[in-house]
């Protein structure tokens, strides 16, 4: 029978070293690559093609605008995210309230509004958009309208505030829905009530 010799030994550790050390080698290049490969939120928003994937209801397209209101206000953007988030916002808005907003000063308000809600520690928690049963779908002037309602939960610091707003959204010449404005619940709700009294 052979001897074992210290040198033999000596080759063997340093053998099942390197190999434990290749297989965490590889194990680690394994977790980044599917990090690298992981879209992050706003990465994820924008890949959306609305050209080809344009959402069919009013109540998909405020949900994805909804999305992108997240992502401005709770992600942190870098300068061309928010530029390219607030293209894909202004994709989903009716001619009308394209003329209405031009684009630099849209730009520009956005990203005033959008300090102000990280100055104020303020984040979007939850929304939630009325079910399609509750789409009030109308015709006026020849258009076709519908009106949905959203509730946000919205944080600022550690007081939870709860606020509803009314989305207009108009139909266009390829049958898409685009946003024709907004208006808080509230402001709705007391108008009506004036309007009656």
């Amino acid at each position: 029978m052979k001897k074992v010799t210290p040198k033999l030994v000596i080759v063997f550790i340093c053998l099942i070293v390197l190999l434990v050390g290749y297989y965490a080698y590889l194990a680690n290049k394994e977790k980044e690559a599917k990090k690298e490969a992981a879209l992050t939120v706003v990465q994820e928003t924008l890949s959306r093609d609305l050209e080809y994937d344009y959402p069919a209801t009013p109540k998909e397209v405020i949900k994805y605008y909804n999305e992108i209101l997240r992502c401005f206000y709770n992600e942190d953007c870098t300068e061309e995210e928010i530029e390219s988030l607030g293209q894909k916002a202004r994709e989903l808005y009716d001619e009308e309230l394209l003329e209405a907003n031009e684009y630099g000063t849209y730009m520009i308000k956005l990203k005033s509004d959008i300090e102000d809600y990280k100055d104020n520690k303020r984040r979007i928690t939850s929304f939630a958009v009325a079910a399609s049963t509750n789409v009030d779908l109308f015709e006026e002037d020849g258009f076709d309208f519908a009106r949905i309602s959203c509730a946000y939960n919205i944080m600022e610091g550690e007081i939870s505030n709860f606020t509803r707003q009314v989305y207009l959204l108009r139909k266009d010449d390829d049958n898409r829905w685009k946003i024709y404005g907004w208006e808080d619940a509230a402001n709705l709700e007391e108008n009506q009530s004036e309007e009656t009294e």
